[in-house]
This record gives C-alpha cells, sequence and structure tokens, in this order.
C-alpha cells in the first residue's frame, strides 16, 4: 500500500519543492542573456585562436616547441610578423563577400 503518512508526504513534497526550485534556477541560468553572452565570447575567442594558429601553420610562421622544450620560449628571436598575413586573409575574405553579393544580385 501507499504511505499515507502525513508527515512523510510534506517531507516528499518539501523535497521536491527544492530539487524542481534548484532546477529552474540553473535552467534560468543558463539561459540569461549573460551567460550565453559569455560563452558566446569564449567561443569565438576560442575558434579565432584555432584559426589563426591554423593560418601560422599553413604558411609556415609558426614554431610548435619540441617535446620537453620550454613552452614559454617558442621562438629564438622575435615571433614572426602575422599582420600581413592576416591582412591578405581579411582582403580575401573581403573578396569572397563581395563576389557573393553580386552573384546573389544577379539572381
Amino acid at each position: 500500500m501507499a504511505d499515507t503518512d502525513p508527515d512523510e508526504l510534506e517531507r516528499r513534497i518539501a523535497r521536491t519543492r527544492a530539487e524542481l526550485a534548484q532546477t529552474v534556477d540553473a535552467i534560468a541560468d543558463r539561459v540569461s542573456p549573460k551567460r550565453v553572452k559569455e560563452r558566446t565570447v569564449a567561443d569565438v575567442k576560442a575558434r579565432a585562436g584555432l584559426f589563426v594558429a591554423s593560418v601560422g601553420d599553413a604558411l609556415g610562421v609558426t614554431q610548435r616547441p619540441a617535446p620537453g622544450e620550454d613552452s614559454e620560449r617558442l621562438w629564438d628571436d622575435e615571433p614572426p610578423e602575422l599582420g600581413p598575413v592576416l591582412i591578405g586573409v581579411g582582403a580575401v575574405l573581403v573578396l569572397g563577400a563581395a563576389i557573393a553579393r553580386g552573384r546573389r544580385r544577379r539572381r
């Protein structure tokens, strides 16, 4: 038979309410604009870092430390200039966007 003890039922209800309140608070925190912005900014920074590293690797301008080597010191002298590389990538992106826009207008 079911538990009909009123005190036990009240304890269960109180415990369920507390669990529900925690769940609602966690959901509200997860979807709050501030948290969404923080996660988005962190994701964009991580992706940008990976993109810059992959462009540097493709162009041969980044140097990885050898196993056991100090990871703080990646270059013997000065780090390579990434400014021209990034300007070139930006120019390619702008040109690609202009071409795509021109094609879209023709349709």
